[in-house]
């Protein structure tokens, strides 16, 4: 995750195995906003530090963060976020104008669109 989209919640380093594993649970509530008429993108982000002698990866050191799902509003604003507690493995919800970071059970992507929906121009949840 991009220090520009966590707003602060600090980079989680992943395995692949992991990184599959959120995004999976992120596409579900991409799919249920894209119902609702919202648009959102997935950012994916790995680190590449060329190793010593200057070769590309494979030869590097490669860090892979956890995903993280991005909303705009219609006026091109950041309106909210969405990742994968890695240990609670809960959806980590932060809003624009929101009381900060928000936890919903992973077992309720229908409660994060709600969130994503309240914090949208005119708050159409």
């Amino acid at each position: 995750m991009t220090e520009a989209h966590t707003g602060g919640r600090g980079n989680d380093e992943v395995t692949d195995a992991t990184a599959e594993k959120h995004d999976a649970a992120l596409a579900v509530v991409q799919r249920l906003l894209k119902v609702q008429g919202v648009h959102s993108y997935a950012v994916h982000t790995i680190a590449l530090k060329p190793a010593e002698n200057g070769k590309p990866w494979p030869l590097s050191q490669r860090t892979r963060y956890a995903p993280e799902l991005v909303v705009h509003g219609e006026a091109g604003w950041l309106t909210a976020s969405v990742s994968i507690g890695t240990r609670s493995g809960c959806y980590l919800v932060s809003l624009r104008n929101g009381p900060g970071l928000q936890t919903v059970r992973r077992e309720q992507p229908e409660k994060v669109v709600n969130l994503v929906l309240g914090a949208q121009p005119g708050g159409r949840a």
